[in-house]
């Protein structure tokens, strides 16, 4: 029987874990090394975030990544960009009735390569 692999096991989660890694060394950028690191987690371990805490936490025109599951539990009334690997139909209507943005994390690596100015939201 062959070891266990290591990391997870959904493919796409894999190819974005080394799309990230090597945008982190082309760029110099240790943020996506950071989003890669966290979103390697197990599955029970990987960050679920509500919207109204990314509400909380950010003020109008922030870039914000969640390196995992954006949930739509509470009220989102900043108009923010948040990018994560993935959006709870009901986070995706929160975001969109507040005028917010959601997106990739590969399409926010596109748009800023270097990390600058991006909050991290674990």
């Amino acid at each position: 029987m062959p070891p266990n692999p290591t990391g997870p096991t959904n493919v796409e989660l894999r190819m974005l874990i080394r799309f990230l890694r090597r945008a982190a060394n082309e760029y110099k950028a240790a943020i996506w090394d950071y989003v890669a690191d966290l979103l390697e987690k197990p599955t029970r371990r990987r960050v679920e975030v509500n919207v109204g805490k990314i509400n909380r936490l950010v003020n109008d025109g922030d870039v914000v990544v969640v390196p995992g599951k954006v949930l739509g539990y509470g009220v989102l009334s900043k108009r923010v960009t948040i990018a994560a690997w993935s959006f709870s139909r009901g986070a995706l209507d929160a975001i969109k009735k507040a005028g917010a943005e959601a997106i990739t994390i590969p399409e926010l690596v596109r748009r800023n390569n270097k990390g600058s100015n991006v909050k991290i939201i674990i």
